[in-house]
This record gives structure tokens, sequence and C-alpha cells, in this order.
């Protein structure tokens, strides 16, 4: 016995120097050996599972590592090492679990923590990644990899400042890391400075030319900066390093629309369709060009994703390029015929909260429901609304029967084109007497009956449409006018104020 055991210490420590020295297959071979003379041995079995993951094994590294943890499962570098093994399988919550383990056993293990932020990143729970990267770099103030991931997180949640400094931090300890070069440039990016975001992109693919999403960066940039032939080119050149990219065969079917290449722009929006696994974002897209039947609102996919990348500028674009007086016009047409304070007003599709310091004074209670939670953020910051809802407009109101005595929907029906079952939804929300205000774009009378999708991806309603769907849902129209609804490409865009009255 003293001999075999001998022999498995020396296998073991020669499987140690060849994985260290990143000699994966003979320190596998090692690590075998070890199993072979004792199959109960820990240290081979989560090694092996180790190298089988380092190879693109993880479900193999699983049952290694498992089967490891077994025998000894007070290891906190074997839970943590599974929980990486489960997060290559997107099997997140099971990652979060053994990463939740291996801090229990040792709570200063600041790649668990680390890593435990990856996992709830892909979860969607944001501010506890943040809070979990940054737990991490209380216990190792130099860690770039943390301080990178902890900018991914931020940036998702629209913080893009707060990203951009963490980038620079995790640039300062490590100044050849492509990622963090790259997610720099997505801060810069989200922060409107394109100029800038344009030379990080460049930094980016400079310290790794094959990163794909570098070039799709930079593409998005070129398109921002209105030079749609360059990004053309940044498209092509991510989809050479990931040909089956579908959200690059959509990027670069927009920089074609962008160059006036319909056809061309529908043949890539139809590639990028054939690959993708959520077709309703593209078919929109080409629903607004004139292929396909235009669906009857806008995915909710599709306007989350936009409003929530929109959120950081949306009130300084809105209101400082479109020339947006929505709001405006909304607490006009509210002023001239609801003489009542005290109301339980509900913000449709509120956003920012732009029209939160019109509907504020003469509300008792302020809801705002929107489904762009970066939207919401800035909305909380004003401190106007008692209520935040992040959720499906004809949802939550068919969730709050007879609540409000005012309903407001500002540039919001654009993104419906079939209005029928949310007149329904905010009838049924109102309380009788309670009031519905909102804008739409107009239609070529005469030429749609009802309703259009633009090229814009908006939608058009027709004034007829629009009065017999009051009529039908029980409301009585007290006005109904033309009105500028903002600014387009240097042209106003027409569009139509209603205010009308639950019978």
């Amino acid at each position: 016995m003293g001999q075999e055991d001998a022999r498995v210490r020396a296998l073991l420590k020669e499987a140690v120097a060849l994985h260290q020295g990143g000699k994966l297959i003979d320190a596998a071979a090692r690590y075998r050996h070890v199993l072979d003379i004792a199959p109960r041995q820990f240290d081979a079995l989560h090694l092996l599972g180790v190298i089988q993951r380092q190879q693109g094994e993880a479900q193999d590294a699983v049952r290694l590592i498992e089967t490891a943890l077994a025998i000894d499962p007070g290891q906190a570098t074997a839970h943590c090492n599974l929980g990486a093994a489960f997060q290559d399988l997107g099997r997140s919550g099971e990652a979060l679990a053994s990463y939740d383990t291996a801090l229990g056993l040792n709570p200063g293990y600041a790649l668990a923590w680390s890593n435990r932020g990856n996992a709830l990143r892909k979860l969607g729970r944001l501010p506890e990644a943040v809070d979990s990267y940054e737990r991490a770099l209380s216990l190792r103030p130099s860690y770039p990899e943390a301080w990178c991931n902890r900018a991914i997180a931020l940036l998702e949640l629209g913080e893009a400042q707060a990203a951009l400094e963490s980038c620079e931090q995790a640039l300062r300890q490590k100044p050849v890391y492509p990622e963090a070069a790259c997610v720099r440039a997505n801060a810069l990016f989200q922060l409107r400075a394109f100029d800038a975001a344009l030379r990080a992109y460049d930094d980016a693919i400079g310290a790794d030319p094959d990163a794909p999403e570098a070039h799709t960066g930079r593409g998005l940039t070129l398109l921002k900066l209105e030079r749609p032939l360059a990004a053309l080119a940044c498209f092509d050149a991510a989809l050479r390093l990931r040909p089956g990219h579908a959200a690059s065969h959509q990027q670069r079917g927009d920089a074609l629309l962008a160059l006036h290449r319909r056809e061309e722009a529908i043949a890539a929006y139809e590639q990028a369709r054939a690959l993708a696994e959520d077709t309703g974002g593209i078919d929109f897209a080409l629903a607004a060009l004139g292929v396909g039947a235009a669906p009857k609102q806008a995915p909710a996919g599709y306007v989350k994703a936009l409003f929530d990348g929109y959120a950081g500028h949306f009130e300084r674009h809105l209101t400082g390029v479109l020339g947006y007086r929505t709001p405006a016009l909304v607490d006009a047409a509210i002023r001239r015929h609801v003489q009542a304070a005290g109301l339980a007003t509900v913000d449709l599709g509120c956003g920012t909260g732009l029209c939160g310091p019109f509907l504020r004074p003469n509300a008792r209670h302020l809801t705002g429901v929107d489904l762009s939670g970066n939207m919401l953020a800035q909305a909380r910051a004003t401190g106007l609304y008692d209520e935040l809802a992040c959720a499906d407009i004809g949802a939550f109101l068919a969730a709050r029967p007879r609540s409000f005595d005012l309903a407001v929907a500002a540039d919001v029906l654009v993104y419906f084109g079939d209005l029928d079952a949310l007149f329904a939804q905010v009838r049924g929300a109102l309380r009788p007497g309670g009031w519905f205000c909102f804008s739409t774009e107009a239609g070529a009378e005469g030429a749609v009956p009802e309703y259009v999708l633009q090229p814009s991806n908006r939608y058009a309603h027709s004034m007829a449409y629009l009065r017999r769907l009051a009529l039908g849902h029980g409301f009585r129209l007290v006005e109904a006018e033309a009105a500028v609804v903002r600014s387009e490409n240097g042209s106003e865009v027409a569009g139509h104020l209603l205010l009308m009255r639950a019978a």
C-alpha cells in the first residue's frame, strides 16, 4: 500500500506540473493513470475535470468534479470550478448555487465572488452582479477581470460613465486586455462620444484583430457618424470572423438601408432571419420595408432593447434634436378640459419621465409604466412618480381594473398598430368618467383604412380609425386635433392629439 501511495503522489506531482505548464494532454494522461490506481483520488478527479473544461468538454468536467465533491464536499475551489463548468453549459442557476457553496466554505474567495457576478449577470440580476464584483474587488483590488465584468454589468444597467471608469481601472492594471478595450469603447458609444468610441474600437481591434465584437461596435459607431459605407466594411469584417451571426447580418442590412440599397438590405435581413432564434425584430424591420405582413404591434423585445439603449441620452435627443413637443401638447389638452385635481394618473410608456412634470401637479397618485428598466431608472431619479412598473402596458392595465382617473400615452401608440385591445384595456382600467389622452403619428387620410407600419419602424394611424375605436369602446371624443409631434431629418412629423372620456 505504501508503494502504491508513493506512486500516486509521484504521478500526481508530475500531472500538476504538466498542467501548470499548459501541457494538458500529458497532464490528463497522468491524472487518468492516478485514477486507474486510485479511482477515488479527489485531486485527480477534480483536476481532470478542470482540464476537460479547458478543452471545451464542460459536460465531462461537471461529471468528474461532481464525483470528486461526492468524496470531499468541503473543497471551495472544486465548487468554484464546478460553477464555471455549469456556466459554460449555460446552466447559470446551478453555477450560482456552486459559487454560493464555495463562498460558504471560503467567504474570502475573490474568484468565486467574481464568477458569481457572471452567473448573476446571465440571470439578469444586474444590481446583484455589480455587488458581487465589488465584493471580489474589496478582497483583491488589483483584479482586472472583475473590473471589466463589473463594467459590462454597469453598461447593461445603463450606467455608462461608471462602466467607463471601471474599464479604465481594468486597463490600468492590464494594459493589453482586448475585451476591456472593447467594453471601454462600448461605454463611450453609450455616452454618445462617437469620435472617442471610434478610436477606442480601433485600439481594441489593434489588440485583437479577430474579435468580431470590436468590428461590430466600430460599424455601429460609424453608422452613428453617418458613414454607412465604412460601417458596411466593419460588419463584413465581423461576418468573416463569425459568418453565422444573425445580428451582424441584420446590422449589415441597416448599413445597406442607410446607403439606400434597399434590395440588398432586404437580402441581408432575410439572411439574419434564417439564422436567428428570435425573428420578431427582423420580421418587423422587413415589414417596415413592405416585405411580409405588418404585425399588430412592435415586438416587445425590440421596443425594450431600443429604449434600454436610448435611456442615457433620450431626453437630450428628443428635445434637442427631434424638437419633441408631445408632453406639452398633452398637458395643454388636459388643462383645456380636465378641471379636477387629485387624480389617480397613469403615464403609459413613461420612459424617462418627460410627462411627469406636467402630470404631477394635479395627480394624487402618479404611476409610470414602461418596458425599459433603464428608462425607469431615469424616471425614478426625477422623484415625480409614486409608483413605477416595468411591465407590458396591456398586461399592467388588465391587472388594474377601474384604478385610474387619467391615462396618458405620449408618443407610445406609434409602437402599436392594431389599437383595439389596448383601447379595451385602457377603458377597463379607467373609472367611470375617466380620461384618456394620447398622441399618434398621422396616416395618409383616405390611403390607409386603419394603420400602417412606416419605414421609420413606427406606426401611423388614420383619424377615422381612432374615432371608430373611441366610439366602439365607450369613449366620448372631447378633442381631436392635428399636431406636429416632432421633427425628423429636418421635416415636421404630422400627428394627432386626442382626448376622450369614458362614458
